[in-house]
């Protein structure tokens, strides 16, 4: 990863937690699971999306995801996380921190890159647990969420 810094993580940091972010922007707006979101995305616009991220998030986020949705032809869904969330819903940039925690840590912990790892944590139960606005499960310590993912369990 690139040690270059930007404020108070490094660059490519801020990249993947914008990356995870926009993700979880256009799993709302189009009422898709995230990991619907990531297989429709698929990996090489996931990994434009993680490179350029300094550009796009410089753009109205709006227009970047209806771009994305558009040229990965992303349908509308029924999962709805939000309208379904009995208690205050947190932001996509709220979401887009856990997961970026838990993907370097997935990254760091098994040796693999960034893309590997984000790949693994959305294909994970872990990523049904974070979804879940009704349970507590991801505001949770960012090491507690990374020890079920590398356990498999929660405890």
């Amino acid at each position: 990863m690139d040690s270059k810094m930007t404020g108070r993580e490094d660059a490519k940091a801020n990249d993947l937690f914008f990356t995870c972010s926009l993700i979880d922007y256009i799993a709302r707006k189009t009422k898709n699971r995230r990991v619907d979101v990531v297989d429709m995305l698929g990996r090489a616009s996931i990994e434009k999306i993680y490179e350029l991220a300094d550009v796009y998030h410089s753009d109205n986020i709006d227009t970047v995801s209806d771009d994305f949705i558009a040229s990965a032809k992303i349908s509308a869904g029924k999962f709805d996380n939000v309208g379904e969330a009995k208690y205050a819903v947190p932001s996509h940039w709220d979401i887009g921190k856990v997961y970026k925690r838990l993907i370097l840590g997935i990254a760091r912990e098994k040796g693999i890159d960034v893309m590997d790892a984000l790949l693994e944590a959305y294909h994970s139960f872990v990523s049904e647990k974070i979804d879940d606005y009704n349970s507590s499960f991801y505001y949770d310590a960012p090491q507690n969420i990374l020890n079920a993912f590398l356990d498999g369990r929660i405890e």
